[in-house]
Parts: structure tokens; sequence; C-alpha cells
């Protein structure tokens, strides 16, 4: 093997521990998103999973529950945007510009 291509396995080697733990780190860490003015609230950890959802008793309301429905939808859907951008912002530097199978590009 020459130099070059022991040096470049060496790299590959660094970027996927260093992969492995941005992503574990990642799986640590949670974002919150709310929505109603407050009445609903998620939270999602940096791996895309729902860990919690508060909903606040003033905003059970059996007369309209499609708008209580709307809120957690809502809330989900933007903690989940946020969580994204959490995994773009710790990932995206250790593969940018690669096109390696199996590594996610961001």
């Amino acid at each position: 093997m020459n130099a070059n291509y022991q040096k470049m396995m060496k790299q590959v080697q660094k970027m996927q521990a260093d992969m492995t733990k941005a992503q574990e780190d990642l799986a640590k860490e949670e974002v919150e998103a709310s929505a109603g003015g407050g009445m609903v609230t998620v939270r999602v950890t940096g791996a895309l999973e729902l860990v919690a959802v508060k909903i606040d008793p003033a905003s059970l309301d059996p007369e309209d529950v499609e708008m209580l429905e709307d809120m957690v939808i809502a809330a989900t859907n933007e903690a989940i945007r946020q969580a994204q951008d959490l995994q773009a912002k710790r990932l995206g530097g250790l593969t940018a510009g690669l096109n390696i199978p199996g590594l996610p590009s961001f």
C-alpha cells in the first residue's frame, strides 16, 4: 500500500469515529418547541426521537379536539425541524464535500 492510501484510510477511520461520537452526543441533546402560545410543548432528541409531550390542561376543550391535535402536530413538526438543524450543525462539518455511501451528507 502506498503512503497516500494509508493516510486516506486513517482519515476515513477518524471521520467514522468522529461521526459515531457526534451521533451519540446528538441522541443525548434535546430541542423543545411549542404551539398555541405554549399550550402544547414537545421535546425531541437530536436523533429525531420524540421524548415528551406536555399539554396545558387549559387547552383541553372537548368541543374543539381538532385544535389540540393541530397544536400537537405543529409543535412536533417544529421540534423535528430544530433537531434536523442541530444534526446539520453537528454532523455537517464532518461530511462536508464527501459523497460516501452510508454516511449522511448534510
